[in-house]
C-alpha cells in the first residue's frame, strides 16, 4: 500500500456524495489503520472572527486572517476544529505532518488565528473525513478520486471556492475532459 499522507484527494465530477462532490481533501494520515483527511472546500458559512467569537469574546481579533472562511473539514465529529496551519515554533500540541504543514485541535492556537500573533497561513475546518482499513483503496480503484502531491499554494493561498478547479488543472487536464463515468483499461 503507498501511502497518501501529504497528498490531496479530488473528487471526480460523477462523486454523487453530497458531502465530498467537488471537494478537495487534504490526507493528514494514511497506513493500514484507515485515512484520515481535512475537507478544504466546503464552506460552513462563518467566517474565523464569528466562530472566534462564539468561542470566546475575549479573543482579540485584528487582522485580515479573521476574514478567512470556516470550511467543513469532514462528516466526522463536526463539532470538533482542526487546524491546518504554516511552521510557528510555540505551539506544542501541533503536529509537523510536512516542513511545510502542521495541523493542531487545540484550542491554546484560537486566542492568535485571527491576529498577527497566529501563524502565517491556517485553515480552521470543523470535523474531518476518515476511511476505514481499505475504504479509501477502494475508492480509488473505483475512480471516486484522483490524486496530486500536496503543495502549500494550494492548500493554503488559494481560495476557498477556487480550490477544485485549480486542483483538476494541477492535473494537466480540463474540467470537462473527465467523464462522468469511470472505466478500466
Amino acid at each position: 500500500m503507498q501511502s497518501l499522507e501529504n497528498h490531496f484527494l479530488i473528487a471526480m465530477p460523477s462523486m454523487e456524495d453530497s458531502y465530498f462532490a467537488r471537494s478537495v481533501t487534504y490526507i493528514c494520515e494514511h497506513n493500514e489503520e484507515g485515512a484520515m483527511g481535512i475537507v478544504l472546500n466546503k464552506p460552513v458559512g462563518l467566517k474565523l472572527k464569528e466562530m472566534l467569537k462564539q468561542v470566546d469574546e475575549g479573543i482579540v481579533v485584528n487582522d485580515d486572517k479573521a476574514e478567512q472562511i470556516v470550511v467543513a473539514g469532514g462528516p466526522v465529529a463536526p463539532e470538533r476544529g482542526f487546524i491546518l496551519h504554516s511552521p510557528q515554533q510555540g505551539w506544542g500540541s501541533s503536529l509537523s505532518l510536512t516542513p511545510e504543514i502542521m495541523v493542531t485541535t487545540s484550542k491554546d492556537i484560537l486566542d492568535v488565528l485571527g491576529n498577527e500573533q497566529g501563524p502565517a497561513k491556517s485553515v480552521v475546518a470543523l470535523g474531518y473525513a476518515g476511511w476505514s482499513p481499505g475504504q479509501l483503496e477502494q475508492e480509488l480503484q473505483d475512480n471516486s478520486w484522483l490524486t496530486i502531491e500536496a503543495d502549500p499554494e494550494l492548500l493554503f493561498d488559494v481560495p476557498v471556492h477556487q480550490k477544485w478547479e485549480t486542483a483538476v488543472k494541477k492535473l494537466g487536464v480540463d474540467i470537462w475532459q473527465l467523464a462522468p463515468g469511470a472505466g478500466h483499461a
